[in-house]
């Protein structure tokens, strides 16, 4: 499948690397938003996702078995390409994502809603997203929450790199 990809795509992919983010453990803090995620909207399904090269990876999953996908069926590409929220109503309804395989087999995903993670001003390093398994409206979200539970997200991955950042005072 073909996706976009950001203009500075080299550059997010430094930066998501230097943060030693993909394929760590569990957080509590990502956790914890992520569940507050799928609760404040009522959805079944909540994801921090943070997109490499290849895949997209979940930092916090809630609702979704898997611990990845590939990139080409993922849907935040959409949201960190073109450094906006997404909301898809109804997936089979939108050219984009109508034949994507997590549309017509399990999950089965029908809405959408997702809100890109900032690092610095122009780096996104991915999306907090809610899914869920039957149609909504753009109205069932409230985008500046959406985007304010994604700016937490952010925050917590900066918290993480400071305080994961080596000592520079050593010498």
């Amino acid at each position: 499948m073909t996706y976009p990809v950001p203009s500075n795509e080299a550059e997010r992919l430094g930066v998501l690397s230097k943060l030693d983010l993909l394929d760590t453990p569990p957080e509590q803090a990502f956790d914890d938003l992520c569940r507050e995620a799928a609760q404040t909207f009522g959805a079944p399904t909540a994801l921090i996702t943070l997109l490499d090269a290849q895949r997209q990876w979940f930092k916090a999953r809630v609702g979704f078995p898997a611990c990845e996908t590939t990139r080409g069926v993922s849907f935040c590409n959409y949201v960190v390409a073109e450094d906006a929220v997404l909301i898809v109503p109804d997936t089979r309804d939108d050219p984009r994502f109508a034949a994507n395989p997590l549309v017509v087999g399990p999950p089965h995903i029908r809405f959408y809603a997702g809100a890109p993670l900032y690092y610095g001003q122009d780096i996104r390093l991915g999306a907090l997203c809610i899914i869920d398994q039957k149609p909504r409206t753009a109205s069932d979200i409230d985008i500046p929450t959406l985007k304010m539970l994604a700016d937490r997200v952010a925050g917590e991955i900066w918290v993480r790199q400071a305080l994961h950042a080596p000592d520079d005072r050593s010498a």
